[in-house]
């Protein structure tokens, strides 16, 4: 930044105003073009080594502008000088990240604005810097150049993007002409996708992450209003909007399909309500499965709220107990394998008079899920909203996995069993606490 720039940035928001609205107009146009002033935290180049930065964001998060901003700052600066530059598709690379509003030609000051050469698929800065264009539909056009760094807009939606990263890596083989290493900055919006989910893991890689919503000061009000009306607590808002990288696991008993399709806004009136546990029986604070459910005269069950926490014993009955009150539920289902007493004990000593019926598991995770995934297959339990821990953890746990024992699950299970499934291959054991049913 300029040195305008760092003192404006010490400055508080009203004193940084006033000497902004004082600046004549040739001086504020060009202060216009000092993004490391305007941007976000998480829209600058991370600190420390890095080969990747990811930048994982949603739609219109600004994500494009980072990266295109990058590549000016290295060009300019004369760090690089053979930049690659690939996007999905030629049309997408012409029209967004080269000629878009946010691509290189727009964010240039007027006193170092490159060309942009059609017939040659160029981008050259006055300074020597060229940024060389790629479609990733035609990978093999990466084998020739050498490349000092390189862009790649929208990884996510390319058809062959693993065999275009393959080709990338072996041509960014240049340092810069100031000996910088090669890096390469990735704009996405995030899918499971093996290669995302490869680069994100490897130890040379830089993350950062932005939703919609960060973006808000440069989005259109309205449609900012319409996208999340319309698709906030959905998988695809989700994906879309928060840029979160959602995998159904291969095996796994439930889908996000499955859960999409009968999720609701509102609950109707419900005729009984119960709040699940799967206890953490260490003091260390382990994860204590905690889940909220009721079921409606319309023989539906609702799930409607998942709780839960890494929490000591006192911590999760002290949960259990508020959410029973909150959500004037008739019962606590705890699962009891691991200390009954204890479960029992625990949860009277926040509250002696609220009933509680413990539940033994005789059988493995997958015998007492399954009846509770048939009926999910059935359109008879419905998600109130979206509860990202415990749906995250239903999509990514397979049962012949090694994965931790899956405490937001076992709730549920213990929960959708006790309102919706009939029989169960042991009678639970009933403790009344100060209680009589009427």
């Amino acid at each position: 930044m300029t040195t305008l720039a760092h003192r404006l940035a010490a400055l508080p928001p009203d004193q940084r105003a006033a000497v902004l609205a004082n600046l004549p107009p040739e001086a504020l146009a060009a202060f216009q073009h000092e993004w490391r002033f305007w941007a976000r935290a998480d829209q600058l180049p991370p600190t420390g080594e890095w080969r990747t930065w990811l930048i994982c964001a949603g739609r219109g998060a600004g994500k494009t502008r980072s990266a295109a901003e990058w590549v000016r700052e290295q060009a300019e600066s004369g760090r690089r000088r053979q930049i690659g530059v690939i996007g999905p598709t030629a049309d997408s690379l012409r029209r967004i990240q080269v000629e878009g509003p946010s691509g290189l030609l727009a964010i240039a000051p007027p006193w170092c604005r490159p060309t942009f050469s059609p017939a040659t698929r160029t981008v050259s800065w006055p300074n020597g810097a060229v940024a060389h264009l790629f479609s990733a539909e035609e990978p093999d056009r990466l084998r020739g150049p050498n490349l000092d760094a390189a862009w790649i807009d929208e990884l996510c939606s390319m058809e062959q993007a693993e065999a275009m990263m393959d080709m990338l890596s072996m041509a960014l083989r240049l340092a810069g002409p100031m000996g910088d290493a090669p890096q390469v900055v990735i704009s996405t919006t995030p899918k499971p996708i093996p290669v995302l989910k490869t680069l994100m893991a490897a130890p040379t890689a830089a993350v950062t992450r932005a939703r919609t919503l960060d973006n808000a000061a440069n989005l259109d009000a309205s449609t900012l209003q319409y996208l999340t009306t319309k698709y906030g607590g959905t998988t695809l808002g989700r994906q879309e909007l928060d840029a979160e990288i959602l995998d159904d696991v291969d095996g796994a008993l439930w889908s996000r399909a499955l859960i999409d399709s009968s999720r609701v806004q509102a609950a109707p009136d419900l005729r009984r309500v119960v709040v699940a546990i799967d206890p953490s029986g260490t003091r260390r604070g382990d994860e204590a499965g905690i889940v909220v459910a009721g079921r409606g005269g319309d023989g539906q069950c609702y799930v409607l709220a998942d709780l839960s926490a890494k929490l000591s014993p006192e911590g999760w009955a002290r949960k259990a107990v508020q959410a029973y009150h909150t959500h004037a539920a008739d019962r606590i289902v705890a699962e009891a394998n691991f200390g009954a007493e204890m479960v029992e004990a625990t949860i009277r000593s926040i509250d002696p008079d609220v009933p509680v019926k413990l539940v033994h598991a005789s059988r493995g995770k997958q015998v007492r899920a399954e009846p509770v995934v048939a009926l999910y297959e059935q359109r008879k339990v419905h998600h109130l909203g979206m509860l990202a821990g415990l749906e995250n953890e239903l999509c990514g746990w397979a049962p012949d996995s090694s994965m931790p024992s899956p405490g937001r699950l076992d709730a549920l299970v213990w929960a959708i069993t006790e309102l919706l499934v009939a029989e169960q291959s042991q009678p639970a054991r009933m403790v009344r606490l100060n209680w009589m049913e009427g």
